[in-house]
């Protein structure tokens, strides 16, 4: 990785372990704000739908300054709000203050992916974004178990003063390593907006908002899954998301090649359909440790397979206005986020237990298939050249 990168991923290693330590803490942050689980699964969503109104708002506001100030801006609202979390008296304002952590997020990737392409040598863009993802996944292997472990033997409210240190350190390394870079092109929000004037971009974001949705039904309550259906301990349940980050870490490597291979609306629908049968996988064979955890794997790898499919459909719809697709495109992931983390907790509930959001996963997941089979013929009435040479990265690099 070149130096240059590194701010990048340490953010993305941030943003990751904000967003999905919530999942494994989430009985801890219950029994302390004396809240149910359900209801505390509405801090996710409050974090997702702060991602939602985050990224075009911010992106919109500060496209017109230096790369690097917006980064470093970005992440210093990222610092704060997460230290605030730490000490958030009670639900309301754990609410207050996890809808504004997740403000910055979609706008942190949507700019570090046009600061990352135009660090990068020539005809390794997506090599160079890929590398700030990687963070992301990294925090599901070792920054979501660890935090989780703190906030299981010491206090949740520690793991958030970690992840604000982590927003310390990559401020530090933006300031040191990031260089500065002049603003190429002027962002004019009016005239981004006219993406949204397409049917195709919708679509996409519905894939990704309904079809992502899947995952986040199950990952939202995998801790009360695992401990009180499959009957793991409290301290088993660290391994258990390391394994599960594995998974999403090789489902975000593997996911590139197979959409090279066979086309991103293909992979992306492949995928979905894969997720749909995995989720039901997952209910049938929760009350038994050994199939679940290979469950867990699994469900982990499909789950992060569909980022680069997504990301590159969208791009491609986005006909010069990159930097706002890149930022919704990452808004539509939280969207479903929300949407899985509600829906998810709903049948919980009603009393049907901890298994139960498999059934709604699974039912998002083909939703969103649905969806991505849509797309498919559409681009093939079109006559859509789907290779990745197609893909213009020097667009996407502001070039």
């Amino acid at each position: 990785m070149k130096k240059s990168l590194l701010p990048l991923a340490i953010g993305g290693f941030g943003i990751g372990m904000t967003e999905f330590v919530m999942m494994g803490i989430l009985p801890d942050i219950s029994s302390s704000l004396q809240i149910s689980i359900p209801v505390a699964g509405h801090l996710i969503s409050a974090y997702a739908l702060g991602v939602v109104l985050g990224a075009p708002l911010l992106v919109g506001i500060a496209g017109n300054y230096p790369p690097k100030k917006i980064l470093l801006g970005l992440m210093a609202l990222f610092t704060f709000c997460n230290a605030l979390s730490s000490f958030a008296p009670n639900y309301e304002i754990m609410m207050l203050t996890r809808l504004l952590s997740g403000l910055p997020h979609g706008a942190f990737f949507g700019v570090g992916a046009v600061v990352a392409s135009r660090l990068a040598g020539k005809g390794k863009e997506a090599q160079a974004i890929s590398m700030m993802f990687a963070g992301l996944t990294v925090a599901n292997i070792i920054g979501v178990p660890i935090g989780t472990y703190i906030g299981h033997t010491m206090s949740w409210r520690y793991t958030f003063i970690i992840i604000a240190g982590v927003g310390l350190a990559t401020m530090f390394c933006i300031q040191k390593l990031l260089p500065v870079m002049p603003v190429v092109g002027e962002t004019n929000l009016r005239k981004d907006m006219k993406l949204f004037t397409k049917v195709e971009p919708w679509l996409i974001l519905g894939i990704t908002a309904i079809g992502t949705g899947g995952l986040f039904a199950w990952f939202s309550y995998i801790a009360p899954l695992l401990t009180e259906v499959a009957h793991f301990s409290n301290g088993q349940l660290t391994w258990i998301l390391v394994l599960a980050g594995l998974g999403m870490a090789t489902g975000n490597l593997i996911s590139g090649r197979i959409a090279d291979l066979i086309s991103p609306s293909k992979a992306t629908a492949l995928f979905l359909l894969l997720m749909t049968v995995s989720l039901i996988g997952v209910y049938f064979v929760a009350q038994y440790q050994i199939p679940l955890l290979i469950m867990t794997f699994i469900t982990g790898a499909i789950a992060f397979s569909l980022g680069a499919p997504i990301q590159i459909l969208m791009i491609r719809a986005a006909n010069g206005s990159e930097m706002l697709a890149s930022s919704v495109s990452q808004a539509g992931f939280n969207m479903g986020n929300a949407l899985g983390a509600y829906l998810g907790g709903l049948p919980i509930a009603a009393g049907l237990g901890y298994a139960s959001p498999e059934w709604v996963g699974a039912a998002l997941a083909f939703a969103g298939f649905g969806l991505a089979v849509v797309v498919y013929f559409r681009q093939k009435e079109k006559g859509v050249e789907e290779t990745d040479e197609a893909v213009n990265y020097e667009l996407v690099a502001g070039h």
